[in-house]
């Protein structure tokens, strides 16, 4: 395949009030992070496609950038993008915006439950997960995915049994899962549909990485598969980390249900929350198009590299480390556990010996001690880089 777009090449990001590269000091609490690496937050490091930045330029050709609403023609790039990729249909009138998943997140959870309701999450899995319900005085109940040898899977008798209390509400899925890197079968999607249709719970599934599907997988969405029983689903997605525009602040929440969009809307109408900005309704419209995903597919095949390369070169040099290459999402999910070092011992390594910045596995909940979560949506020169740095750190 002929690549068109320059994936190797390194963009400088730093001073760029980057979170990644530029907040480095502070979130690991270093007095100089200007050595260290960053492959940990999930933003990759290419340069958005050129579709992207020709229709920002071209908006940016009108002066004035007054108050916008979103047009017909860029809900209906979404709705085409998402009929095409997997045959899921969707009504314009279930669209709804917002600013982010997360915020989108906290408005559901805000929505659908009361204070004291409980919200149902099974980690390990993204931190927000956690930290938004608590926010809104939501109780958190925990169900663990079952793993083996760094993959996972569900325990639905105990999933069930959990999801049946008075006070669970809503279950949040994170899917594709984020930080295993798993594409959830259908047969497993059948499973928590019918298990939280049965115990009246509301699913939130957040399917922000559906787009990064590798070698050959491919994303179902939940609510595709459910039938007559997608009114107790609310999906959310976005363009964000298929084309690296988190930035740009925008997500699509999906709910057939009218009631329950009616009251999505209140809701929004309560905190004052306006539409997407100019240039995010822009962004939609450019990216959920031919080119955009011309440049997603060749994408793809560069992650899928830079993962292959990442656990060839780890395992061999480091035969206690174990890493099972993701099917979804640009993170790879890494397994210390066999060096019996702590996490602790693991991060002080990586950061003042390898001087290479990762995610503790305790982000994602207990359950994710003795891994880290790395980044490998970045020029295949700088994923080198970090892997001498990791085998440096751990030499």
């Amino acid at each position: 395949m002929i690549c068109l777009n320059n994936f190797s090449h390194v963009e400088n990001r730093t001073q760029t009030n980057s979170v990644k590269w530029d907040k480095l000091t502070s979130i690991y609490q270093l007095e100089d992070a200007s050595d260290v690496l960053p492959m940990w937050i999930a933003d990759m490091d290419f340069a958005a496609p050129q579709i992207l930045i020709d229709a920002l330029k071209k908006r940016l050709d009108h002066p004035v950038f007054g108050y916008s609403f979103e047009s017909n023609s860029c809900t209906n790039a979404f709705i085409s993008w998402v009929d095409k990729r997997y045959d899921y249909h969707v009504e314009q009138k279930w669209v709804l915006y917002h600013q982010g998943i997360v915020p989108a997140i906290a408005s559901i959870i805000e929505t659908f439950t009361s204070e004291n309701d409980a919200v149902l999450i099974t980690p390990p899995v993204y931190a927000p997960f956690f930290h938004v319900p608590k926010g809104l005085n939501r109780t958190l109940k925990e169900c663990p995915l079952i793993e083996l040898d760094g993959t996972y899977t569900f325990d639905f008798a105990k999933f069930d049994e959990i999801s049946a209390a008075e006070d669970v509400k809503l279950f949040i899925l994170c899917h594709p899962h984020n930080p295993g890197g798993i594409e959830w079968s259908e047969d497993d999607l059948q499973e928590i549909i019918r298990i939280c249709v049965k115990n009246d719970v509301l699913i939130l599934s957040d399917e922000i990485h559906a787009d990064l599907t590798l070698d050959g997988n491919k994303h179902t969405p939940l609510a595709k598969i459910a039938g007559d029983l997608q009114s107790h689903i609310i999906t959310c997605m976005a363009p964000t980390k298929t084309f690296n525009i988190a930035g740009i602040q925008v997500a699509m929440t999906i709910v057939s249900d009218n009631q329950k969009r009616l009251k999505l809307i209140k809701n929004a109408n309560m905190h004052a929350q306006m539409g997407l900005n100019i240039f995010a309704s822009t962004a939609v419209e450019a990216v959920y198009s031919s080119e955009g995903e011309e440049w997603l597919n060749e994408l793809l095949s560069y992650i899928s590299s830079n993962m292959d390369l990442v656990i060839e070169k780890l395992t061999t040099a480091i035969p206690e480390i174990k890493i099972h290459k993701s099917q979804a999402t640009y993170l790879l999910w890494i397994d210390y556990r066999n060096t019996g070092l702590s996490e602790d011992e693991v991060m002080h390594r990586l950061l003042s010996k390898g001087k290479l910045a990762l995610e503790p596995g305790t982000k994602y909940g207990e359950q994710g001690r003795g891994f880290l979560r790395m980044n490998v949506a970045c020029p295949q020169s700088t994923v080198e880089d970090g892997i001498n740095r990791f085998i440096k750190a751990f030499k």
